[in-house]
């Protein structure tokens, strides 16, 4: 199962109509990130026309996920983080913000680990000047955002063995805040194993204060955030009818706030 459920005792009538795709951004000051996600969810909605996709942010931007819930009413929705690994936001803030919601809702698994994320990597880096068939003087640091959380590491270390592979060469993952190595660090590790052309993917889904000091620190090259690739729109579309499929039960509604119990196993998410 893919989907993380916020439930309770309380039980609601369900009701007809495709439940919405409600897209959690995290936020940023850095005002090309809103604009980048905007463009994202207007992928999605070019790829599945019938679908009601909305947006809702954390915190910074608006609009406040809260707020995007308030206006469904008691409407169904399927809650997809745009973040690209577990942490608290995923297994807390995420669903404390549904159970408070009138909607009924679930909350569906990060973005990563999964191929498609990979793909979206993969082309970035190419995009950047990556070569079409890496040597022993290639390697790459994947840059994340971090978190404390011991299973976002984990998701983080997943995504960089499955680039690893895809590129025939080391990815080490590293982090802007909260964990190690640094992309710093990082950098200077691989150099001192001989690797001359150390490039930076940019693990990250909009431009903003992370991405910007993480590609401060390449040597060589360094890839876009992940932004509107078609593989992200893709995603979070498989990432929504994961959640959907799963079987498992929706919050509510607003006055019965439930407990936040993460359904998704280490296999399951690069599913």
């Amino acid at each position: 199962m893919t989907a993380m459920t916020v439930t309770s005792n309380r039980t609601t009538a369900a009701t007809g109509g495709t439940p919405a795709l409600v897209v959690v951004a995290h936020g940023s000051r850095d005002p090309r990130a809103l604009g980048t996600v905007r463009a994202l969810l207007d992928r999605v909605r070019a790829l599945r026309p019938a679908l009601p996709v909305h947006l809702g942010h954390i915190e910074l931007n608006a609009p406040l996920l809260p707020d995007t819930l308030a206006a469904l009413g008691d409407a169904e929705a399927v809650l997809v983080p745009l973040l690209l690994s577990r942490g608290h936001h995923v297994e807390r803030d995420i669903p404390d913000m549904a159970a408070d919601s009138p909607a009924r809702t679930r909350v569906a698994a990060p973005l990563g680990p999964h191929p498609l994320l990979v793909d979206a990597l993969h082309d970035r880096l190419t995009e950047a000047g990556w070569p079409a068939h890496a040597g022993p003087e290639h390697a790459v640091v994947l840059a994340s955002a971090g978190s404390r959380a011991p299973a976002s590491r984990t998701d983080t270390a997943r995504t960089a063995a499955l680039l690893a592979a895809r590129l025939g060469a080391p990815v080490v993952p590293a982090y802007a805040s909260a964990a190690s190595p640094t992309v710093p660090d990082a950098v200077r590790t691989l150099t001192a194993r001989g690797h001359r052309r150390v490039a930076v993917a940019s693990c990250f889904t909009a431009p903003g204060r992370f991405a910007t000091e993480c590609t401060a620190a390449v040597p060589w090259i360094a890839s876009a955030p992940l932004g509107t690739h078609p593989s992200m729109a893709h995603l979070l579309l498989h990432r929504y009818d994961r959640a959907l499929g799963s079987g498992s039960a929706s919050n509510p509604g607003k006055g019965a706030r439930g407990t936040a119990r993460p359904a998704t196993t280490h296999a399951a998410l690069a599913g």
